[in-house]
């Protein structure tokens, strides 16, 4: 991860707006619990966490990067907006979550994939891991790339193309888990299926 992220991190988030979308509308409902415990699996820049924080005051936050490049610039981000105090970062794999790792004591109650899944090889077991670390009315929030049917063939092979050159493989067979099983409400997918927004208990992968 480093090596993708060495030099990107600083382009980073300027970018990103451009094609990650969903990613406000997932925090504008997360909706958390007062004092709840948030963690940002992927968490890059801390873009995302900052702006939990801020519109979430009483939130203790958390996140985790297999890059220590992002992380590094993660941790400058958040000491630029005086959230210390608010937000702790690790570098390790999703596939290993813990509270511990945080010296938690006690589960999270939510838990964030931010277009991260589409890039965790094995994407099953970070959502397991996750699913072991929140409480049993916790949640799991995922905003990623869909299967991009609604797009034209040339269109669509276009952008999987390019999406490859970033190392990410879109998990349609998490969307098409999620649309045979999930309750209606707690699915949604943008427009052209370009990416979705899943919010609700562990999946059963």
């Amino acid at each position: 991860m480093d090596a993708v992220y060495r030099h990107q991190r600083y382009i980073y988030d300027v970018t990103r707006k451009y094609y990650l979308f969903g990613r406000d509308r997932l925090i504008d409902e997360l909706a958390p619990r007062d004092g709840a415990c948030i963690v940002e699996i992927g968490c890059g820049t801390a873009r995302n966490l900052i702006r939990i924080a801020r519109k979430y005051p009483s939130a203790r936050l958390f996140g985790l990067d297999a890059s220590e490049a992002m992380l590094d610039t993660a941790a400058r981000a958040i000491r630029r907006a005086r959230l210390e105090d608010r937000i702790a970062l690790r570098h390790g794999y999703a596939e290993a979550l813990t509270p511990a790792l945080y010296g938690l004591g006690e589960p999270f109650d939510e838990a964030i994939f931010p277009y991260s899944l589409s890039m965790i090889p094995d994407w099953k077991q970070a959502i397991r891991a996750a699913g072991s670390s929140i409480s049993q009315t916790g949640r799991i929030h995922i905003v990623d790339f869909g299967d991009l049917a609604g797009f034209a063939a040339p269109l669509r092979a276009g952008l999987l193309a390019w999406l490859r050159l970033f190392h990410v493989a879109p998990r349609t067979e998490l969307l098409h888990t999620l649309e045979a099983n999930c309750d209606a409400g707690s699915l949604r997918t943008l427009t052209g299926r370009y990416a979705f927004l899943f919010r609700g208990a562990t999946p059963d992968l």
